[in-house]
């Protein structure tokens, strides 16, 4: 049961979280805010952008602030299976016999930063699958059981296509997350310049260990999710399916494959965490909105159609956001501009004041 205690507490937590990565990290408010979230969830993010945005310095200070053993894999195309995840060699005892040891690899750490995750092989790319959903490696056939919190934080460059592999969707589909990092403004640019300028190392302090953490992913377990809320969250991932019962007419047009039920556990479990951080005992519809666009981005397979017409998957997101709420789906040029939220009396009474203040950008979206 959660009390007023609990919620209380999560939010002291949060404040402090945040606090602590602004101090390594500037700007990026949604990308930070979607990473945490996820991480509070169990779920894995996959970082994409630039070269030189943050992607990195974020998953290094967050490892600094959860107080967590942390370990970076450079991914290249001669990367093999045993560097991620260990191996067994021969090693002689004190009475000179020779035995099989097995030696961990870096993924036996609590934060992974899977560095340029498209740059290495499809095989050394499938060493993480397991890990990444049973939280488990197996060498051998030994299974191995990773230490929690477990999370693997990857990274790719959209732009660069020479000597990468681009991940599978069955590994596309094992990442809560797909932010979108942008590059900073003006005035974002000038303090990054003046920060480093100082020094390039993390300052951020200890914020949150790792028993924390997984109490604050218990508390969020725990928030309720009213049936209505609940079905249009599953109406929204069954939308992406151009054959389902559910079907959007954007889906129908535009995408070839929809999204996994993978999809609806992340949007109920990363809904949870952000109700809690807006101080709400239950998930709102705005909650469902605006998680839609990382849940879903990297879970759809878009056919020629929308290819050749150059739709993005944010876009068909947003004409399925406003298919489901009865809003005329807007031209795909304008997808840019924030996704329309909920109308206000289909939303929780908690959540209507809130939808009220002030429009907020979406994962990964401008303004």
């Amino acid at each position: 049961m959660v009390t007023e205690e609990n919620i209380q507490k999560f939010s002291k937590m949060c404040a402090n979280i945040f606090k602590q990565v602004e101090r390594d990290v500037i700007g990026q408010k949604d990308v930070v805010e979607g990473t945490i979230i996820a991480m509070i969830a169990g779920g894995n993010v996959l970082l994409e952008g630039v070269p030189g945005v943050g992607k990195t310095r974020l998953v290094r200070s967050l490892g600094r602030v959860f107080n967590l053993p942390f370990s970076r894999i450079q991914f290249t195309p001669d990367l093999m299976p045993a560097d991620v995840t260990g191996t067994n060699i021969i090693v002689k005892d004190e009475n000179g016999n020779s035995q099989f040891q097995f030696q961990p690899g870096p993924i036996f750490s609590n934060i992974i930063l899977a560095d340029e995750i498209n740059r290495a092989t499809p095989k050394t790319q499938s060493a993480l699958l397991e890990a990444m959903q049973e939280h488990t490696v197996t060498v051998m056939g030994v299974s191995r059981k990773l230490n929690e919190p477990f999370f693997v934080l990857a990274t790719q460059n959209p732009i660069e296509q020479d000597g990468t592999y681009p991940l599978p969707e069955a590994q596309m589909d094992r990442f809560m997350f797909k932010l979108i990092v942008p590059n900073p403004s003006l005035d974002e640019l000038m303090q990054i310049v003046d920060m480093t300028q100082k020094t390039m190392a993390e300052v951020a302090e200890a914020a949150c260990s790792g028993e924390e953490l997984l109490e604050m992913r218990r508390t969020a377990n725990q928030i309720p999710v009213a049936e209505d809320v609940m079905r249009y969250a599953m109406t929204l991932c069954s939308a992406t399916h151009p054959d389902s019962e559910c079907a959007s007419a954007a889906a129908k047009k535009y995408v070839r494959l929809g999204a996994s039920p993978r999809a609806g556990q992340a949007l109920i479990s990363a809904a949870k965490v952000r109700a809690l951080m807006r101080g709400r005992y239950n998930v709102a519809y705005s909650d469902l909105n605006e998680l839609a666009y990382p849940v879903l981005r990297h879970r759809m397979k878009m056919n020629f159609e929308a290819i050749a017409a150059r739709v993005q998957p944010d876009d068909v997101i947003k004409m399925i956001i406003e298919e489901l709420n009865g809003k005329k789906p807007e031209k795909t040029q304008t997808a840019a501009e924030p996704a329309a939220q909920a109308p206000a009396e289909e939303a929780p009474e908690a959540e209507q004041t809130d939808s009220k203040k002030s429009k907020r950008k979406f994962f990964g979206r401008k303004e």
